[in-house]
Order: structure tokens, then C-alpha cells, then sequence
């Protein structure tokens, strides 16, 4: 019998922020392995496409207009995209915001309150959201699931003029830490991924910044910027059945870069 572990045919994976970035490339990776997907994003018509661009791949696609910063709207979603797609096996927190400031002294309240909204409260919201729909579905006798948040190099490394965003990462790696020993009963695994330097919207202003190019990017050992679609093989692997002891890890996704 061919080993298998990768397939994910019969299960479903969300993914926060799954529109574009990382978490289209992760989205994209999940269906190519045979998940069905849902994606959340703030965005009505970059849903619109991204679905299309999923579509593609044969598997169901369901899109939803979320803002993680909101509460209700995410409990409101979980269970609708539960309910659409019959199941939930794996849920990406990706969704994020990068607002930062000319130095710490400058950050503003308001800048702070909005990094922690979507960076940290929603990720909250939908992990406990995912782990509720987890955990009855282990008590009906359907144990298993896989949580994933990701979070950054910041978590780990100084980041100047982006404390808000630094702090929002370091109690990602925390929570993801707390729902893998809480949920283990469960069936359920709990990962955070940390991106180095990917090229995306987020990091639109370094990448056209020359200095940056030149004095950063040269560092990183692979000598590139990551790509979205370098996330793809640990996405499949944290939703497949391949990661089934693993968990409470925190897997770092920079080119080498932290260790240079």
C-alpha cells in the first residue's frame, strides 16, 4: 500500500485571511492535496477571486466576508462554514495587520489597539471557535482537528517600531502553546508558524525600498524573499494526518534567516 499520510481528501480547512498572501498560498496548497476549503477575508471581491482561482482545483470553496476583529461575526462564521461544509478539521489563524510607527515613543493608542484587534483578539476568537466545533465533534466520537497560528519572526526577534505587532505574535506562540495541551484529549493538535521576510502586501514598502534590498535581503541564507507558496508543504502537512503527533511546535518558515 502507497504511504499516504498528505491526502486530504474528505477533510475541510479554513483559513483566516485566505484571500491573498500566505494564506492564499496556504488555501491554494490545501486544495492541490484534495481538502475542501473556506477562506475569510474582509474583502468582498478578492473572496470573489480567490475562490474562482480555487475552484480550479475540483474541490468546494467556500468564501466569507469576516472581519476577525469583530466577535460576533467570527462565531457567526465558524458555525455557518461548519455547518456549509459538513465538518472543520483544520483551522489557520492568518488573518493580520503590520501597522507600525516612526519609533515606539510615536505609536499611538489607537495603533496599538488596532494591531491587538485583528492580530490577537481574532485570532482568540477563532481559535476558541474552532475548538469548540473540535471538541463536540470528539464528544459524538469524531476526535481530531488541527489548530495553526501564524505568527511571525517578530515573536522571537526584535522588531523596532513594531512593538504592537511583536507583542500580538509572541501571545500567538502562547495561546497556540495553551490549546495543544488543553485540547490533546481531544484528538486535537495546536502549531504556530513563523514567516521570516515574505513577499506580500504586507511588506510591500520593503520590498521597494532599496536599502532594505540591499542590506537585508543579502542576508538571508536562501538569498531570495520567501514566496506565499513557500507555506503550501507545512500547511498540507499541519492539516494532514502526517502531523498527528505533533504539536504545542513552533515551525520557522524564513529562509534561514534567524539562524544567520
Amino acid at each position: 500500500m502507497a504511504y499516504a499520510p498528505f491526502d486530504l481528501t474528505g477533510k475541510v480547512a479554513l483559513v483566516t485571511g485566505g484571500n491573498r498572501g500566505i494564506g492564499f498560498g496556504m488555501a491554494e496548497a490545501l486544495t492541490q492535496a484534495g481538502a475542501d476549503v473556506v477562506i475569510w477575508g474582509s474583502n468582498h471581491d478578492r473572496n470573489i477571486e480567490a475562490e474562482g482561482k480555487l475552484t480550479r482545483h475540483g474541490r468546494r470553496v467556500l468564501a466569507q466576508v469576516v472581519d476577525v476583529s469583530n466577535e460576533q461575526a467570527v462565531v457567526e462564521a465558524m458555525a455557518e462554514a461548519a455547518t456549509a461544509m459538513g465538518r472543520i478539521d483544520t483551522v489557520i489563524a492568518n488573518a493580520g495587520v503590520g501597522y507600525g510607527a516612526p519609533s515606539f515613543v510615536d505609536m499611538t493608542t489607537e495603533t496599538y489597539r488596532k494591531v491587538l484587534a485583528v492580530n490577537l483578539d481574532g485570532v482568540f476568537w477563532t481559535f476558541r471557535e474552532a475548538c469548540r466545533h473540535m471538541v463536540e465533534r470528539a464528544r459524538s466520537g469524531d476526535p481530531g482537528g488541527s489548530i495553526v497560528g501564524i505568527a511571525s519572526l517578530a515573536a522571537i526577534e526584535g522588531a523596532a517600531r513594531n512593538e504592537a505587532y511583536a507583542a500580538t505574535k509572541g501571545a500567538v506562540i502562547s495561546m497556540v502553546k495553551s490549546v495543544a495541551v488543553e485540547h490533546a484529549r481531544y484528538g486535537v493538535r495546536a502549531n504556530a508558524i513563523l514567516p521570516g521576510w515574505i513577499a506580500t502586501d504586507m511588506t510591500a514598502g520593503a520590498q521597494e525600498n532599496k536599502a532594505f534590498a540591499d542590506k537585508v535581503i543579502p542576508r538571508v541564507p536562501a538569498r531570495r524573499w520567501g514566496e506565499p507558496a513557500d507555506f503550501g508543504g507545512m500547511a498540507v502537512y499541519l492539516a494532514s494526518d502526517a502531523s498527528s503527533y505533533h504539536s504545542g511546535d513552533t515551525l520557522v518558515i524564513d529562509g534561514g534567516y534567524a539562524i544567520f
